[in-house]
């Protein structure tokens, strides 16, 4: 009776559209393991030094094509192996036995489910089970490393030289030699893997550096130029260091860097504080709360007088020492104390031959990673600072801001390659075992681009790798499904959000076309002629007198050209005399006045003037 509700249900259904009602809810575990299968890594010519055994191969030591070959069968089963010629099509059955069992005894293949373990095998089994997890305990990490998966945050245009992850692995930042800054959100992508945010912090300047506040609220942005800036977590400019004057040559009294930014970071302790290097040769620490004063300035010891550029600076995991590498190849390094100064307490000479790109502390204090241009990674032990522990050569870099990190446990250290002309590598991660000091893989990133910034994230376990060159760059991610946590694991299983009906937009045609001068059509040439010459400006026409009769520069036929003064003057109210008089006369009628009280001669002038004469009226000649 179950079976025929269930038909009928599905009969009913039949005639009902695909959408209606409760769709039932896909298994996530489906979905998600089908979004990391799009995100497999494929195999990269520059392997690991160490491959597996698992790794198929042919006898001659190329890959396979195809399947997998199927299993050997033991000699003298099958007469047609012959000279151990591979089997044609599906490989025989193994024959029964009488109780319907595969001869697993004799190394053929078993029927149907296996059979239970007994007491004596399970022990075996825990046994087994207790020494792998001790191999994987004793092992360099290299079982650690989360290779399997890789995706990509494209976007710039241009090299990618700087790259900073948030405490939580939430949010990313990259910045580029194409003078912007984007920002990733694993929380708000989908599978499209876009930006949310793109910054421009100064026009024409390379972005050079970026690090988050201890908070994660704020961050540091370095670019080439001599200011830097602080911005929100949300890209909202909250800041610029003010720019010191150029013309002061002792570099403690000017209010700021003079030259462009090599380097920044947020102290790791502390969230209103900041260090910054630069190419005027000064380390300077900074107040977040005051964009206008700094610090303190810090002057690496040199031997001779000159301005020699900080290529490089880092704060140490408990925000109490500063390390510099100096533009002539010396480290130097200062402890934060009361009354310190820019006396190094540490200084090695001739660490390197080229530019030191990045300098990076153990969390314990006790080891420094120094990354060069002349193609090496050094380790020192910062209590022998005399001479290195370690030095790895052939890791050729090309670029400013090239650097060495550790992994979360800090038994690994990891650093990027450049591209060389005539190489046969391209960009590499190179992963060093810090207690052996010797290589233990090489993972290949980019077959054409170089690996710039480096990063493996304690919190989501992942690598992040920036390459790039000229005209393209992009924010490489290394993960695992099984041992990497959230960050690209929840974006990469979000599909992009489907249009819908609501979604479209009718575009309005408009018919305007003389709406703006560049559609209109161009007057003749008589007609611009005609319109010149009424124009009083272009023809330079004169203005014509007022003429007729008026009052107060108005001409009209009611004498005056507004109605009130037409009605005043019929009442009686405005009397015009003025053009019946004789102006001699109406000035001869305040002499009187003026003589008995002159207003405009003083008195003390009074009894000193002449006395006027006027020469008699014309008429009176005549009637003479």
């Amino acid at each position: 009776m179950a079976d025929g509700g269930d038909m009928d249900e599905e009969a009913m259904r039949a005639f009902f559209p695909l959408s209606f009602g409760k769709t039932a809810a896909r298994p996530t575990s489906a979905a998600s393991s089908s979004a990391h299968s799009s995100t497999l890594r494929k195999p990269q010519n520059p392997s690991n030094p160490k491959p597996s055994s698992s790794t198929a191969a042919d006898d001659d030591g190329g890959a396979m094509i195809g399947p997998p070959r199927p299993p050997p069968t033991p000699a003298g089963d099958d007469d047609d192996e012959e000279e151990g010629g591979g089997m044609i099509g599906p490989p025989r059955p193994p024959p029964l036995s009488a109780h319907g069992e595969g001869e697993d005894d004799e190394g053929g293949c078993m029927i149907g489910p296996p059979r239970p373990p007994t007491a004596e095998e399970d022990e075996e089994e825990e046994e087994n089970d207790d020494d792998d997890d001790m191999e994987d305990d004793g092992d360099g990490g290299f079982n650690r490393i989360p290779l399997s998966n890789e995706i990509v945050l494209r976007g710039h245009t241009k090299v990618v030289s700087a790259l900073a992850v948030d405490h939580t692995g939430s949010r990313v930042l990259s910045g580029s030699y194409d003078y912007t800054v984007r920002m990733y959100d694993f929380q708000g992508m989908n599978s499209k893997l876009q930006s949310f945010r793109q910054l421009e912090p100064f026009e024409g300047h390379q972005v050079r550096s970026l690090s988050w506040s201890p908070t994660s609220d704020r961050f540091l942005c370095v670019t080439g130029s001599a200011q830097a800036k602080i911005y929100d977590r949300d890209g909202l400019t909250l800041g610029e260091f003010v720019k010191g004057d150029m013309y002061i040559r002792d570099l403690k009294n000017t209010k700021g860097h003079i030259s462009g930014l090599t380097g920044g970071e947020w102290n790791p302790k502390s969230k209103e504080t900041i260090l910054t290097s630069s190419e005027d040769g000064s380390i300077r620490l900074w107040d977040v709360s005051d964009f206008k004063s700094q610090k303190q300035v810090i002057k690496p010891k040199l031997v001779r007088p000159m301005r020699i550029p900080v290529t490089s600076c880092a704060w140490d995991h408990e925000g109490k020492r500063i390390v510099g590498g100096i533009g002539d190849g010396s480290i130097q390094l200062w402890t934060i104390k009361t009354g310190w100064g820019s006396r190094p307490d540490i200084h090695v000479e001739k660490t390197h031959t080229e530019d030191i790109t990045g300098v990076k502390f153990s969390t314990d204090g006790q080891i420094l990673l120094s990354r060069s241009m002349d193609s090496t990674l050094k380790i020192w032990d910062l209590r022998k600072m005399k001479t290195p522990l370690k030095v790895f050569e052939d890791l050729p870099n090309h670029y400013a801001e090239t650097n060495a990190a550790f992994s979360p446990d800090e038994q690994l250290i990891v650093t990027g390659t450049s591209i060389e002309k005539d190489g046969d590598n391209g960009g590499l991660l190179c992963f060093f075992d810090r207690k052996k000091l010797e290589l233990v893989s090489k993972v290949g990133i980019s077959p054409h681009y170089s690996v710039i910034r480096c990063l493996w994230h304690p919190r989501i376990n992942q690598v992040f790798a920036t390459v790039g060159d000229k005209k393209e760059g992009g924010s490489h991610i290394l993960y695992d499904p099984s041992i990497s946590q959230r960050g690209a694991l929840v974006c990469v299983g979000r599909a992009p959000r489907k249009k819908s009906v609501d979604d479209f937009e009718v575009q309005p045609v408009i018919h305007n076309p003389h709406a703006l001068p560049l559609f209109r059509d161009q007057p003749s040439r008589k007609r611009q002629r005609e319109k010149i010459l009424k124009d009083p400006l272009k023809s330079h026409k004169p203005e014509a007198p007022v003429n007729g009769p008026g009052y107060g520069g108005r001409v009209g036929t009611s004498k005056g050209s507004l109605l009130t003064l037409y009605l005043l003057k019929e009442g009686g109210l405005i009397k015009e005399t003025w053009m019946d008089e004789d102006p001699r006369e109406a000035i001869l009628k305040y002499a009187d006045a003026a003589e008995k009280d002159p207003k405009f001669i003083a008195p003390a002038y009074s009894q000193t003037q002449p006395k006027p004469v006027f020469a008699e009226s014309d008429s009176d000649n005549e009637e003479k």
